[in-house]
Protein backbone atom coordinates (compact mmCIF):
# COMPACT_ATOMS: atom_id res chain seq x y z
CA UNK A 1 0.00 0.00 0.00
CA UNK A 2 1.54 3.42 -1.06
CA UNK A 3 0.86 6.54 1.21
CA UNK A 4 0.09 9.32 -1.02
CA UNK A 5 2.15 12.34 -0.21
CA UNK A 6 1.78 15.79 -0.89
CA UNK A 7 2.08 19.08 0.78
CA UNK A 8 -0.29 18.35 3.58
CA UNK A 9 1.27 14.63 4.36
CA UNK A 10 4.49 14.97 3.22
CA UNK A 11 7.10 14.14 6.12
CA UNK A 12 4.00 13.14 8.70
CA UNK A 13 4.70 9.46 10.41
CA UNK A 14 1.87 7.46 9.33
CA UNK A 15 0.85 6.74 12.78
CA UNK A 16 -0.24 10.36 12.90
CA UNK A 17 -1.64 10.62 9.11
CA UNK A 18 -5.69 10.07 10.46
CA UNK A 19 -5.01 11.32 13.98
CA UNK A 20 -7.79 13.26 15.25
CA UNK A 21 -5.51 15.13 17.82
CA UNK A 22 -2.97 15.95 14.67
CA UNK A 23 -5.74 17.70 12.70
CA UNK A 24 -7.87 19.11 15.47
CA UNK A 25 -5.61 18.88 18.61
CA UNK A 26 -2.51 20.07 20.01
CA UNK A 27 -0.50 18.53 17.45
CA UNK A 28 -1.61 20.66 14.80
CA UNK A 29 0.68 23.15 16.29
CA UNK A 30 3.35 21.15 15.18
CA UNK A 31 6.34 21.21 11.80
CA UNK A 32 6.50 17.93 10.44
CA UNK A 33 10.49 17.77 12.25
CA UNK A 34 8.59 18.30 15.87
CA UNK A 35 5.82 15.62 15.00
CA UNK A 36 8.09 13.06 14.08
CA UNK A 37 10.10 13.60 16.96
CA UNK A 38 7.04 13.37 19.48
CA UNK A 39 5.93 10.87 17.38
CA UNK A 40 8.83 8.18 18.28
CA UNK A 41 8.32 8.81 22.08
CA UNK A 42 4.92 8.58 21.87
CA UNK A 43 2.89 4.87 22.64
CA UNK A 44 -1.05 4.55 22.22
CA UNK A 45 -3.34 2.15 24.57
CA UNK A 46 -7.00 1.91 25.31
CA UNK A 47 -8.72 2.19 28.84
CA UNK A 48 -11.60 0.61 29.87
CA UNK A 49 -14.50 2.74 31.67
CA UNK A 50 -13.38 3.33 35.44
CA UNK A 51 -10.04 3.10 35.06
CA UNK A 52 -7.83 5.56 36.79
CA UNK A 53 -5.04 8.20 34.55
CA UNK A 54 -4.14 9.62 37.21
CA UNK A 55 -4.78 10.40 40.54
CA UNK A 56 -4.88 13.77 43.10
CA UNK A 57 -1.01 14.85 44.26
CA UNK A 58 0.50 11.94 41.72
CA UNK A 59 3.56 13.11 40.53
CA UNK A 60 3.39 13.74 36.34
CA UNK A 61 5.70 12.05 34.51
CA UNK A 62 3.39 12.03 31.13
CA UNK A 63 0.80 13.89 29.06
CA UNK A 64 -1.79 12.76 26.30
CA UNK A 65 -3.79 12.89 23.56
CA UNK A 66 -7.53 11.82 24.01
CA UNK A 67 -8.10 10.03 20.59
CA UNK A 68 -11.78 8.60 21.64
CA UNK A 69 -13.58 8.09 24.25
CA UNK A 70 -14.99 10.63 27.52
CA UNK A 71 -12.77 11.14 30.79
CA UNK A 72 -13.80 12.58 33.93
CA UNK A 73 -12.10 15.30 36.22
CA UNK A 74 -12.89 14.47 39.81
CA UNK A 75 -12.01 15.72 42.93
CA UNK A 76 -12.15 14.17 46.36
CA UNK A 77 -12.50 15.76 49.71
CA UNK A 78 -10.84 14.41 52.85
CA UNK A 79 -14.25 12.35 54.26
CA UNK A 80 -14.39 10.78 50.61
CA UNK A 81 -16.51 12.51 48.90
CA UNK A 82 -16.60 13.39 45.57
CA UNK A 83 -17.14 15.86 43.05
CA UNK A 84 -17.05 15.57 39.08
CA UNK A 85 -15.69 18.91 37.68
CA UNK A 86 -14.91 18.13 34.54
CA UNK A 87 -15.51 16.19 31.16
CA UNK A 88 -12.62 15.84 28.45
CA UNK A 89 -13.38 14.68 24.69
CA UNK A 90 -11.33 13.44 22.37
CA UNK A 91 -8.99 15.00 21.10
CA UNK A 92 -8.12 16.86 23.74
CA UNK A 93 -4.82 17.31 25.54
CA UNK A 94 -4.26 15.94 29.07
CA UNK A 95 -2.13 17.27 31.11
CA UNK A 96 -0.90 20.69 32.71
CA UNK A 97 2.30 21.37 31.32
CA UNK A 98 5.39 22.09 33.90
CA UNK A 99 3.36 21.19 36.37
CA UNK A 100 4.91 18.59 39.15
CA UNK A 101 2.25 16.62 40.85
CA UNK A 102 -1.38 16.73 39.40
CA UNK A 103 -4.23 18.68 41.72
CA UNK A 104 -7.23 16.18 39.96
CA UNK A 105 -8.36 12.85 39.71
CA UNK A 106 -8.52 11.94 35.91
CA UNK A 107 -10.59 8.75 35.50
CA UNK A 108 -11.86 6.93 32.38
CA UNK A 109 -15.88 7.64 32.08
CA UNK A 110 -16.33 5.62 28.79
CA UNK A 111 -13.43 3.12 27.23
CA UNK A 112 -10.69 5.54 25.95
CA UNK A 113 -8.21 5.84 23.88
CA UNK A 114 -4.87 7.55 24.22
CA UNK A 115 -1.84 8.09 22.47
CA UNK A 116 0.97 9.23 25.43
CA UNK A 117 4.19 11.33 25.67
CA UNK A 118 6.85 11.44 27.97
CA UNK A 119 7.03 14.96 29.92
CA UNK A 120 9.98 15.57 29.27
CA UNK A 121 9.60 15.16 25.81
CA UNK A 122 6.47 18.02 25.50
CA UNK A 123 8.07 20.60 27.34
CA UNK A 124 11.11 20.13 25.42
CA UNK A 125 9.47 20.93 22.26
CA UNK A 126 7.47 23.84 23.86
CA UNK A 127 10.23 25.50 24.37
CA UNK A 128 11.36 24.83 20.25
CA UNK A 129 7.29 25.67 19.40
CA UNK A 130 6.49 28.42 19.65
CA UNK A 131 3.10 27.70 17.73
CA UNK A 132 2.10 24.39 20.28
CA UNK A 133 2.91 26.73 23.44
CA UNK A 134 0.47 28.78 21.59
CA UNK A 135 -2.19 26.00 21.36
CA UNK A 136 -1.97 24.59 24.79
CA UNK A 137 -2.21 28.03 26.04
CA UNK A 138 -5.64 28.78 24.10
CA UNK A 139 -7.06 24.83 25.29
CA UNK A 140 -6.12 26.36 29.05
CA UNK A 141 -8.24 29.71 28.21
CA UNK A 142 -11.28 27.82 26.55
CA UNK A 143 -10.87 25.17 29.94
CA UNK A 144 -11.24 28.14 31.62
CA UNK A 145 -14.07 29.68 29.50
CA UNK A 146 -16.21 26.44 30.06
CA UNK A 147 -15.83 26.37 33.82
CA UNK A 148 -17.11 29.83 33.96
CA UNK A 149 -20.21 28.71 32.06
CA UNK A 150 -20.87 25.83 33.64
CA UNK A 151 -20.58 27.99 37.12
CA UNK A 152 -23.51 29.88 35.90
CA UNK A 153 -25.41 26.45 34.75
CA UNK A 154 -24.61 24.87 38.25
CA UNK A 155 -25.58 28.41 39.94
CA UNK A 156 -28.14 29.59 38.38
CA UNK A 157 -30.30 27.53 36.04
CA UNK A 158 -33.29 25.18 36.94
CA UNK A 159 -33.21 21.44 36.54
CA UNK A 160 -34.70 21.21 33.57
CA UNK A 161 -32.16 23.74 32.27
CA UNK A 162 -29.27 21.77 33.41
CA UNK A 163 -30.28 18.64 31.89
CA UNK A 164 -30.58 20.34 28.52
CA UNK A 165 -27.67 21.79 28.65
CA UNK A 166 -25.67 18.45 29.93
CA UNK A 167 -27.22 17.09 26.74
CA UNK A 168 -25.90 19.47 24.60
CA UNK A 169 -22.88 19.72 25.61
CA UNK A 170 -22.35 15.84 25.15
CA UNK A 171 -23.66 16.28 21.69
CA UNK A 172 -21.58 19.01 20.96
CA UNK A 173 -18.71 17.10 22.06
CA UNK A 174 -19.44 13.37 20.87
CA UNK A 175 -20.90 13.33 17.71
CA UNK A 176 -18.44 14.52 15.18
CA UNK A 177 -20.97 14.05 12.30
CA UNK A 178 -23.61 16.21 13.67
CA UNK A 179 -25.21 17.20 10.16
CA UNK A 180 -24.75 21.64 10.08
CA UNK A 181 -28.28 21.36 8.15
CA UNK A 182 -30.78 19.02 10.01
CA UNK A 183 -29.06 19.43 13.24
CA UNK A 184 -29.07 16.21 14.22
CA UNK A 185 -26.95 14.06 16.75
CA UNK A 186 -26.52 10.46 18.02
CA UNK A 187 -24.86 9.67 21.01
CA UNK A 188 -24.45 7.58 24.06
CA UNK A 189 -24.22 8.97 27.09
CA UNK A 190 -20.92 8.67 29.21
CA UNK A 191 -21.86 8.66 32.53
CA UNK A 192 -24.20 7.00 34.82
CA UNK A 193 -27.64 8.47 35.87
CA UNK A 194 -25.18 8.98 39.59
CA UNK A 195 -22.26 10.50 37.77
CA UNK A 196 -24.80 12.88 35.37
CA UNK A 197 -26.63 13.45 39.05
CA UNK A 198 -23.38 14.61 40.70
CA UNK A 199 -21.75 16.19 38.00
CA UNK A 200 -25.56 18.45 38.09
CA UNK A 201 -25.81 18.98 41.61
CA UNK A 202 -29.01 16.91 41.13
CA UNK A 203 -30.85 13.67 42.61
CA UNK A 204 -30.83 10.59 40.39
CA UNK A 205 -34.77 10.85 40.44
CA UNK A 206 -34.41 14.56 39.22
CA UNK A 207 -32.46 13.59 36.42
CA UNK A 208 -34.12 10.68 35.22
CA UNK A 209 -37.66 12.52 35.61
CA UNK A 210 -36.30 15.36 33.30
CA UNK A 211 -34.86 13.01 30.93
CA UNK A 212 -38.38 11.14 30.19
CA UNK A 213 -39.69 15.15 30.14
CA UNK A 214 -37.44 15.71 27.27
CA UNK A 215 -38.34 12.42 25.96
CA UNK A 216 -42.20 12.77 26.54
CA UNK A 217 -42.00 16.49 24.80
CA UNK A 218 -40.34 14.77 21.42
CA UNK A 219 -36.88 16.94 22.24
CA UNK A 220 -34.60 13.53 22.32
CA UNK A 221 -35.00 9.51 21.96
CA UNK A 222 -33.20 7.16 24.37
CA UNK A 223 -32.80 3.69 23.64
CA UNK A 224 -31.25 0.77 25.34
CA UNK A 225 -31.13 3.65 28.51
CA UNK A 226 -28.00 5.44 27.19
CA UNK A 227 -28.20 5.35 23.30
CA UNK A 228 -30.15 9.41 22.76
CA UNK A 229 -30.80 11.06 19.53
CA UNK A 230 -31.51 14.79 19.23
CA UNK A 231 -33.49 15.50 16.32
CA UNK A 232 -33.41 19.60 16.54
CA UNK A 233 -30.61 20.67 17.88
CA UNK A 234 -32.14 23.56 18.14
CA UNK A 235 -34.73 22.40 20.28
CA UNK A 236 -31.86 21.34 22.75
CA UNK A 237 -30.60 24.53 23.07
CA UNK A 238 -33.67 26.34 23.34
CA UNK A 239 -34.48 24.12 26.66
CA UNK A 240 -30.94 25.18 28.34
CA UNK A 241 -32.32 28.65 29.10
CA UNK A 242 -29.61 30.75 28.26
CA UNK A 243 -26.28 30.20 25.56
CA UNK A 244 -25.01 26.70 25.62
CA UNK A 245 -21.74 24.64 26.53
CA UNK A 246 -19.07 24.67 25.07
CA UNK A 247 -18.45 24.13 21.11
CA UNK A 248 -15.60 21.64 20.10
CA UNK A 249 -11.98 22.61 20.70
CA UNK A 250 -9.82 23.69 17.90
CA UNK A 251 -12.29 23.97 15.00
Amino acid sequence: MTVRQDIHSSGIPVLCLSCAARHRGVCGALDPNHLVGLAKTSSRHKLEPGVELIADAEAVDSYSNLLSGVVKLTKCLSDGRQQIVGLRFAPDFLGRPFKVKSTINVEAATSVSLCSFPKAAVERIMKESPGLEHRLLKQTLDELDEALEWMVTLGRKTAPEKVASFLLMIARNMDSSIDPAAGSACFDLPLTRADISDFLGLTNETVSRQLTRLRADGVIRIENKRHVTVDSMSRLEQRCGGRGARQPAFE
